[in-house]
């Protein structure tokens, strides 16, 4: 997994009109949080979390995660270039590897354990998110091409991650798509229980009725490819 560290004015920031920053960090953490649960709840193997900033940083150390998680420092570079230095690490080990994304509540551990199985019989594993991009994507060989030149944040990165995937001439399970929390009209398909007491901070204040209805209508943006860590 990788995550940045849910601190005000650095994380979720396209959430802030909503939120605000302490609101979009608050969200942010929760989000961490669970896909953390999630992902020990799986049963898969060892759960790293690739972090920035660095591991040893206060921002980290206030949150108290659960304990037995592998922690490393992201590498540098664009998302491409961190992802693909994680992959290339796990392949050099022979391990199979199931990259997650922070943003997507509705990521459950039968989809991870579906995903971990599709490899038994498959070189990749996907599930795309609905703004077009990916929320996991799960690898048993690694290949440099699935993340390099990568439009990332826009609607085109599942679609050439599938090209890709052809290209090199490998097959993939595929499961429905999720719903990744970007932007302000996403908030509307927030759990409940991660809408309790957001953006209440800085004269913000969320309002489910209110993004719910600008959702329906369909938001006013070029939709964003969901990162994997990409907050």
């Amino acid at each position: 997994m990788l995550a940045k560290a849910p601190v005000p004015g650095q994380v979720k920031t396209r959430l802030e009109p909503a939120l605000g920053p302490a609101g979009a960090a608050q969200l942010a953490e929760r989000l961490l949080r669970r896909t953390i649960r999630t992902a020990c709840a799986s049963g898969l193997g060892v759960v790293e979390l690739c972090t920035a900033p660095a591991p040893d940083h206060p921002a980290w150390r206030r949150l108290n995660l659960p304990p037995g998680l592998a922690w490393s420092a992201q590498a540098d570079g664009d998302l491409g270039a961190r992802l693909a230095a994680v992959a290339e690490r796990a392949q050099a080990t022979g391990t199979h590897l199931v990259l997650l994304g922070m943003d997507c509540p509705g990521l459950d551990v039968h989809h991870l354990q579906v995903a971990a199985a599709q490899l038994a019989h498959h070189e990749a594993a996907l599930i795309p998110s609905l703004d077009g991009g990916y929320v996991l994507l799960a690898l048993s060989r690694f290949a440099p091409s699935l993340f390099s030149a990568i439009p990332w944040s826009t609607d085109a990165v599942c679609g050439i991650t599938r090209e890709r995937l052809r290209t090199l001439g490998w097959s993939w399970g595929e499961q429905s798509p999720l719903a990744d929390i970007d932007e302000p009209a996403d908030l509307a398909r927030l759990p409940l229980g991660l809408r309790a007491h957001l953006g209440t901070c800085h004269g913000h204040r969320f309002t489910p009725t209110a993004t719910a209805t600008r959702a329906h209508q369909g938001p006013a943006r070029q939709p964003a490819g969901g990162d994997p860590g990409a907050q």
